[in-house]
């Protein structure tokens, strides 16, 4: 799973850039290695070479889901900036798109459950074992809305996104009667297995996926779900802008800890525009930071220390993400000094000769023998994107200078103009994709019925005719181009646009005598 995780990392950073960047790190490897395109390509032919998802083996469906998944749908959309050659109506079609598509199905069977919630893991070959357990965390029922709507937009199948919206919807039934959720829950009884409530490990990507999937797909539903909870949490959870664990029935203080999974919250924060709230609390977090050189696992808010045998750092990306956002929000230069102090942090203490280690104890900056793969996959990808506020990922680039590409059938599209939304592993998924294919190919047809009605030379509105080609497929089947196969172009493409815009549109065609 690991081996998806950062390599889209290679396109994403250009070849100025990381000469910058891993000069600071003093790395001793070409920037033409790590930024260049052929190197992109290379590894994509090698993944389409080498990868097979029928193989009997135990996955993890929500690691596989923002790794495996989410690391193919980013380089998917990012395949035209690598220079890759793209199928014809790409982003609806590409074989790293199948790639993806196929993944997903392998971790369909787990969604097959009375209540629609997920379990945890999943054979993909054999689906869910008769013995596995029912038990899972909070953040793996409700992470997969990102990926799995992006798929379903752009395979034209709505099985993933149905299935992650209604793992959503279960999930969102069992809320206490205060409104907070747990940690572990039984799928199929609904009964919480564990009662800590919190914003930290187990539950943190679950509210992620709320507010990114609500700006991502303009969802009103889950942002009214995020609000509601943020609601429940501020007036249980926060105590001087600290966010400790209750128990989620009564809202009684269990851990009186701080935990460094939870530095993703100010970032998440500032999306909304909370950005009082996300400053004081990226203060707190970043007061500890400056304590230890790095944020621990765990630490306990009254004694202001470590918490025993919770004292490493695996050199984790949240606090370093929350400053890009808040960075970008603000433009207050404080959060580019969390920037430097975390790339001073990391050369002087967690650098070895083959790579960075993960820190065992930060009281003593003891070494373990491990890198994760998120620390490329996340961590030095925010930290460059901190430096580098023009990047193609924050919306850079002017008209003209090959920021923006043309998708779908007949370029009806417009991609990489900026909007980016990150996973919860840090892979960009671009929300222009979503409009690009047939998952609105109804939308298109009534406009094109509309316009070309009043196109008619008598001005008079006249019946659409039958649509005789490209019928609507099967909900079931995927309408992912296959290699060499051509799609007629349309007689008439419109830009196609959200729904909000969509209603002007709408609404600026319509004559006073139709």
């Amino acid at each position: 799973i690991e081996k998806f995780d950062s390599w889209p990392l290679l396109l994403q950073l250009s070849d100025e850039g990381m000469t910058i960047f891993y000069n600071k790190f003093k790395y001793n490897v070409s920037p033409k290695v790590l930024g260049n395109r052929t190197e992109f390509q290379r590894v994509a032919s090698l993944l389409q070479d080498t990868v097979d998802f029928d193989i009997d083996v135990n996955a993890s469906v929500f690691e596989t889901n923002i790794r495996v998944v989410g690391g193919l749908l980013s380089a998917h959309l990012l395949a035209g900036r690598a220079g890759m050659e793209l199928e014809p109506g790409w982003p609806c079609s590409g074989p790293l798109l199948r790639m993806a598509e196929d993944a997903a199905r392998k971790l369909l069977p787990a969604f097959q459950t009375p209540t629609g919630m997920p379990y945890g893991t999943v054979n993909l070959l054999h689906g869910v074992s008769p013995t596995e357990t029912p038990v899972t965390c909070t953040a793996g029922v409700g992470t997969f809305i990102l990926e799995f709507a992006m798929l379903s937009r752009l395979t034209g199948d709505p099985t993933f996104e149905n299935a992650a919206r209604r793992a959503l919807r279960a999930l969102w039934k069992t809320r206490s009667d205060i409104g907070l959720v747990g940690n572990h829950i039984d799928i199929l009884s609904k009964k919480w297995v564990a009662q800590d409530a919190g914003i930290g490990a187990g539950v943190d990507s679950y509210f992620e996926y709320l507010v990114k999937g609500a700006i991502m797909l303009q969802d009103e539903e889950l942002l009214n779900m995020f609000q509601a909870y943020d609601q429940a949490i501020q007036n249980y959870t926060r105590f001087d802008d600290w966010y400790l664990w209750v128990q989620m029935h009564k809202g009684t203080v269990s851990m009186p800890v701080f935990q460094s999974l939870e530095a993703f919250w100010p970032g998440l924060q500032s999306l909304l525009g909370n950005l009082d709230s996300a400053v004081r609390t990226f203060q707190n977090y970043y007061s500890v930071w400056r304590q230890f050189g790095g944020l621990p696992e765990f630490y306990s808010i009254p004694q202001g220390y470590t918490v025993d045998k919770r004292e490493g750092y695996p050199l984790r990306p949240e606090l370093i993400e929350s400053a890009m956002y808040l960075f970008r929000a603000t433009g207050d230069h404080t959060y580019l000094q969390l920037g430097f102090d975390a790339l001073e942090s990391i050369e002087r203490i967690a650098k070895t000769p083959c790579g960075y280690a993960s820190v065992k104890d930060l009281r003593d900056h003891q070494l373990d023998n491990r890198m994760e793969s998120f620390f490329l996959a996340e961590t030095i990808k925010y930290l460059y994107l901190l430096f580098d506020p023009t990047h193609f990922l924050h919306g850079g680039g002017t008209e003209g200078d090959g920021s923006w590409e043309e998708g779908g059938d007949g370029g009806q599209c417009v991609l990489g103009a900026g909007g980016f939304i990150f996973n919860t592993e840090a892979h960009p998924l671009d929300p222009a994709a979503l409009y690009c294919c047939s998952r609105h190919a109804q939308d298109h047809q009534e406009l094109r019925d509309i316009l070309l009605s009043l196109s008619q030379p008598d001005g008079r509105s006249k019946p659409p005719a039958k649509q005789t080609e490209d019928p609507p497929p099967n909900p079931s089947d995927s309408i992912a181009l296959k290699p060499g196969e051509k799609r007629t172009p349309p007689l008439l493409s419109c830009p196609v646009q959200p729904f909000n815009a969509r209603l002007s549109i709408f609404g600026q065609v319509f004559t006073d005598n139709t």
